[in-house]
């Protein structure tokens, strides 16, 4: 029995799929503007853990992940580099679909794209308007959140008591503070889409509906994400989501709620605005990508992670010596087994953190089933049996080459420097140099 914790009731709850023949899970997905570091790579991995435990169980499973390819902070970077969103957002997905898989993550099922369903949003917001739960004020669309009496009742937030958006006034075109946008007009240099409101783009809470919605139906088993989505990304969706539906039954929209804790880096949450991220080809030059993995999941997806470095050496310990341990049984092939001690404590919440202490053990003194124990071991944990992080000997050979152009850079032999440049090209090395230094990535 799989027992999982719903954050719309606030505890464990067996998990009871709509359709036992076919669970529906959607988690919401990167934002593609920049690389993904290792907080956001936390989430995709807890994403990843709940579709493969639920695979193991179920017949068949349908795991969305979508892909915001539409979004402020694109529309910033694409600025910045001076490229089209298109460009930007092609380039950033590339990245991050090489970076999961670097850490064993599979694919979802479906991986669908906001900027491809921009015509069914635009359909979506006008019932909403059309049933009173919108309007619209000089090309702005927004939703009437008093217009949906349970809102707050996944983060707990009271409407009479949340802060006022922390800002310093309130827009004049809002009716209630806390009304979020669905629609936003679009300048003449931001990419946009016609509409009966005028050239603009979807909100971010908007595309996720449409998207999860398109893709499973409603209503579907599990919606997941980190902490940070909780509110208000999540708690709009839901809103607008059963409000679409004429319904004030929060599971109109999704049964459970499934939300992942933060990475913390020397007691700080890690982010962007802090300056203090840690990208994932910056790790996988000295680990490799089962060894972060398997320090993701060293601590139970709903608590902190408190990230370090001694973290992922004893996360590479503990790798190394398991590997050693499952060499004496052979090839054993990654599958989930339900009559393992691996899986009984996987089924509690996903329980990660005992399952890698019983993996320990249960190498320790061998048992009747420990092939089987193995199999299941490595299906969560190791991801794919493909390691496709760089080689110790490949990452010497590259930094070689990078500090043998640099000499020749400071002598001012160019000419052998870009000999150099070119052939790191060949080996798929991106180069940069960053004041003074040389920052090198494989592409």
């Amino acid at each position: 029995m799989l027992v999982l914790y719903n954050t719309l009731s606030n505890k464990k709850e067996e998990f009871i799929p709509l359709d036992k023949n076919h669970v529906k899970f959607y988690s919401c997905g990167p934002t593609v503007y920049s690389r993904i570091h290792i907080g956001n790579a936390r989430a995709f991995i807890s994403a990843d853990l709940l579709s493969k435990t639920l695979k193991g169980l179920y017949p068949k499973v349908t795991y969305v992940s979508n892909i915001t390819d539409i979004d402020d902070k694109i529309i910033s970077a694409a600025k910045e580099e001076n490229t089209s969103i298109k460009e930007i957002s092609n380039k950033y997905f590339k990245i991050y679909s090489d970076d999961i898989e670097l850490l064993g993550i599979t694919k979802p099922d479906i991986q669908p794209f906001a900027t491809d369903y921009i015509a069914e949003m635009i359909k979506y917001i006008e019932k909403l308007i059309k049933l009173g739960n919108a309007y619209e004020v000089n090309g702005n669309v927004l939703f009437k959140v008093d217009t949906f009496s349970n809102y707050g009742c996944l983060s707990g937030r009271k409407i009479e008591e949340q802060e006022q958006g922390k800002r310093v006034s309130i827009e004049s075109y809002k009716q209630n503070e806390n009304d979020f946008i669905l629609w936003k007009p679009s300048n003449n240099d931001e990419p946009g889409w016609n509409s009966p409101w005028g050239n603009g783009r979807p909100g971010w809470h908007l595309e996720c509906s449409v998207m999860s919605e398109e893709t499973l139906g409603v209503p579907f088993d599990i919606h997941g994400g980190g902490n940070d989505l909780k509110f208000p990304h999540h708690e709009n969706e839901l809103a607008q989501t059963c409000a679409y539906h004429c319904s004030n039954e929060p599971k109109t929209f999704a049964k459970y709620w499934v939300h992942n804790g933060f990475l913390n880096l020397e007691d700080e949450k890690m982010s962007k605005s802090l300056g203090n991220v840690i990208y994932i080809d910056q790790l996988l030059k000295k680990y490799k990508g089962n060894e972060v993995r398997l320090a993701l999941l060293s601590t139970h997806y709903r608590q902190p992670i408190p990230w370090s470095e001694d973290l992922l050496d004893q996360s590479h310990n503990i790798y190394v010596k398991l590997q050693n341990a499952f060499k004496k049984y052979g090839e054993v092939e990654d599958k989930f087994h339900v009559d393992t001690k691996i899986a009984e404590i996987l089924m509690d919440d996903l329980n990660t953190p005992l399952a890698i202490r019983t993996m320990q053990d249960l190498v320790s003194e061998p048992n009747k089933n420990i092939e089987n124990e193995i199999a299941t071991f490595k299906y969560i944990f190791e991801g794919s049996n493909q390691d496709l992080s760089l080689s110790d000997d490949l990452v010497d050979e590259i930094n070689a080459l990078v500090k043998k152009r640099d000499v020749a850079r400071n002598s001012g032999d160019y000419k052998m420097a870009d000999k150099i440049r070119d052939k790191l090209s060949k080996m798929n090395v991106s180069i940069k140099d960053v004041d003074g230094k040389t920052e090198w990535e494989i592409l």
